[in-house]
């Protein structure tokens, strides 16, 4: 597609060929943009189709602004009326980007066009009589780069090292052994029904639909009588030993979403065996790395496993299992691409949920190199909250996974959606498209359904009072923030913003009050001082900190170990403080802290009797952990999203838990705390829709933060 530069002199050259009236293509934007209103103005987020939408009329907006602009042949009035009409345009897309803020970056003349909207917007210009130029005809798909320049671009070769023992490898084997499968999957596939139609985004939302009660797991076979696969004086689950079993039938590829505290990692290791997958890749968060190691000597004792640590020290590169963590993949990209792994596993798949991100592209880089240089390997997502945002925070997964290449569906699942014999088009595609997808290896069991003898959990909320100097000083700050949020709104309101809004008085309120409190969001973002949402959360945090930790003490002296979560360090040392001040034995799990450190702090807390609290960071051990020697958990403070604040509670409520699990969450009563709590209990609503098949409404696809600022500027008013 040409660059924007060069759009405008296209748009030029297209306008002689336009209808008489020159109003050929402003018709077609303003039925188009009419469509996209009428999707958002049900309350619901817009689609992948819609989103496309969006960004083509705005796309061919400016082009149509800039060729009015700059046509000689139109009259001053001609093109006072031209430009009024694209304003009409402009204004329902603030509108319709006001209400699913997320639209907000298509609206930037920076961002790039996927092929189905270079499909769209060519189709449009067509529709409404112009001839296109044949630069305009031709629609470009980003060209796969070579696997050496996926993960080797000229910053990352200067960071590259080589362990000793990495070398010594290569020297004892310099040639990997060829697989001659490859061949055979390199000729060229056949052409299909379905390859004119854009399919992601059909794909997508086959699961924001829901299922109307079926869960997104694929059938699996049974499991077998006679446990074969575990090691003497280990035994496997019922439903750990079916999803072995399928790997062991030939099954290759799985996201592996069960629940938190189902045992993902031992099904791994074990799959890893019966595949014969070695060596094998692990890419897991640093927290859990050295658990990992412990992981694959505990179920597959004869195996090595290995962890990478900083440069390599210490590495042996003839082990059988490589574990690494995403913040020192980017150093060893070169010999991980090399070493001939025939399986790979991403522990915490939603990590890499952001296809921008650098983790997310070395990630998917190695799972390409290894795609290139193995046959049918074995590749596995782990993570028990596939979805946190966005339906499209599948789109990563689904590609490591090797489903989808970025613009369309791979070989296999375009096989499996051509035999359903449908198309989007077909009132059944939806359904048939979800559960070919699902086949392709989403495996999700719930703790309710396949651990009944794992002991209940609750979450109970307990309001504190803050009535002491930082308590006043949070609930100033509150008010402060109140009383600026109402101080936008009525300067907004006497500029005359929204009103152009369609609806009644009532409607344009809450229009006026969602742009405000965006704004105030988008300018908190990059705010390093002064009263906003995160500043006052915080202070909030520190308020709660003694409060929490009292409670923390008293749980620990009547019902034994707690773990005690906080998202910020200065929380979690008042919290450690107070807790030696009562001569409360606690250790202490960070991000800062080295793997091996972070282990024996675990290992502290699960055995020693000694030990009564572990202060515990609500991001680095909000995963993978197993502290299910405590049944009781301290929520000190809130998350941002349901996902961590789940996490969080299930480091305990997990296979080996033999006591109900309590989860005890403080909240400062008569503050944005509060509300904060609402809020995230009601977010929950896309992973039961999309993969645990609850038919419910979906709850506001906006952020915690968003929603927030909303309720404290409404009340205000």
């Amino acid at each position: 597609m040409p660059h924007n530069g060069d759009r405008t002199a296209q748009a030029s050259r297209r306008s002689g060929a336009r209808h008489s009236n020159n109003d050929g293509l402003i018709p077609v934007l303003a039925r188009r943009v009419r469509e996209v209103e009428a999707k958002a103005g049900t309350g619901k987020k817009l689609g992948p189709t819609n989103r496309t939408k969006f960004q083509v009329i705005a796309l061919l907006m400016r082009e149509e602004r800039a060729r009015a602009k700059s046509d000689a042949a139109l009259s001053d009035a001609a093109r006072a009326e031209q430009l009024k009409r694209l304003d009409g345009i402009a204004t329902i897309l603030a509108k319709t980007a006001a209400r699913d803020t997320s639209l907000i970056a298509l609206l930037e003349s920076t961002s790039t066009p996927s092929p189905a909207a270079q499909k769209m917007r060519r189709d449009w210009l067509l529709e409404s009589g112009a001839e296109l130029e044949p630069d305009d005809l031709i629609i470009t798909t980003e060209v796969p780069k070579p696997k050496q320049d996926v993960l080797l671009s000229p910053e990352l070769a200067q960071k590259q090292v080589m362990p000793q023992s990495v070398r010594a490898r290569q020297l004892s084997n310099p040639f990997l052994a060829p697989d001659f499968a490859l061949a055979q999957q390199s000729s060229p596939s056949p052409r299909r029904r379905l390859d004119s139609w854009e399919l992601l985004g059909p794909l997508f939302k086959s699961f924001e639909y829901g299922s109307g009660g079926q869960a997104a797991s694929m059938e699996l076979p049974p499991a077998p009588k006679i446990d074969r696969y575990s090691p003497p004086g280990m035994e496997l689950m019922k439903h750990q030993a079916k999803f072995v079993e399928s790997v062991r039938l030939g099954h290759r590829s799985f996201l592996l979403a069960d629940e938190p505290g189902l045992g993902k990692t031992a099904q791994s290791v074990l799959a890893a065996s019966v595949a014969g997958a070695y060596p094998l890749l692990a890419v897991v968060p640093n927290v859990v790395k050295m658990n990992w190691a412990r992981e694959v000597q505990r179920w597959t004792p004869h195996r090595r496993a290995t962890v990478i640590h900083g440069d390599g020290e210490g590495l042996d590169a003839f082990a059988d299992v490589v574990i690494v963590n995403y913040e020192v993949l980017d150093r060893h990209l070169s010999w991980l691409s090399e070493l001939g792994f025939r399986g790979m596993v991403v522990d915490e798949a939603h990590f890499i949920k952001n296809l921008h991100s650098q983790r997310s592209r070395y990630v998917l880089g190695l799972a390409d190199a290894i795609r290139h240089s193995v046959s049918d390997p074995l590749l596995m997502a782990l993570t028990g909250t596939p979805l946190i945002n966005d339906i499209d925070d599948f789109r990563a997964i689904w590609q490591f996974l090797g489903w989808i290449d970025g613009t369309k569906p791979t070989a296999e699942l375009m096989s499996r959606l051509d035999e359903t014999e449908l198309t989007p088009a077909d009132p059944g595609f939806y359904t048939a498209a979800r559960g070919a997808v699902i086949d392709m290896g989403i495996v999700r069991r719930k703790k309710i359904d396949v651990a009944a003898d794992l002991p209940s959990r609750r979450v109970v909320d307990l309001p504190v009072e803050l009535d002491d100097e930082l308590g006043r000083s949070v609930k100033a700050a509150e008010r402060e923030l109140a009383a600026r949020l109402v101080q936008r709104y009525r300067r907004a309101f006497a500029a005359g913003v929204g009103e152009s809004f369609a609806g009644d008085d009532d409607e344009r309120r809450e229009h006026l009050i969602r742009i405000v409190a965006h704004a105030e969001l988008e300018e908190s973002k990059g705010q390093k001082t002064g009263e906003n949402v995160f500043t006052m959360v915080r202070k909030i945090g520190q308020a709660k900190a003694s409060l929490a930790a009292d409670y923390a003490a008293q749980l620990a002296r009547s019902v034994g170990k707690v773990v005690f979560f906080a998202k910020h360090i200065d929380v979690m040392d008042q919290a450690e403080e107070a807790f030696a001040s009562r001569e409360l034995r606690s250790v202490s799990i960070r991000g800062d802290q080295t793997a091996i450190a972070r282990q024996r702090e675990i290992d502290a807390f699960n055995n020693d009797p000694g030990v009564s609290v572990a202060v515990c960071s609500l991001t680095a051990a909000g995963v993978g952990l197993n502290l299910q020697a405590a049944s009781n958990v301290v929520l000190a403070e809130l998350s941002w999203t349901a996902a961590e604040q789940t996490q969080a509670i299930d480091r305990v409520h997990r296979i080996g838990q033999e006591e109900p699990v309590t989860a005890w969450r403080i909240i400062a009563a008569q503050t944005i705390d509060a509300k904060i709590a609402e809020l995230i209990d009601s977010k929950q609503s896309l992973a039961l829709r999309a993969l645990d098949g609850v038919d419910i409404e979906p709850g506001s696809a906006d952020s915690v933060q968003l929603d927030a600022l909303i309720s404290l500027l409404r009340d205000a008013l």
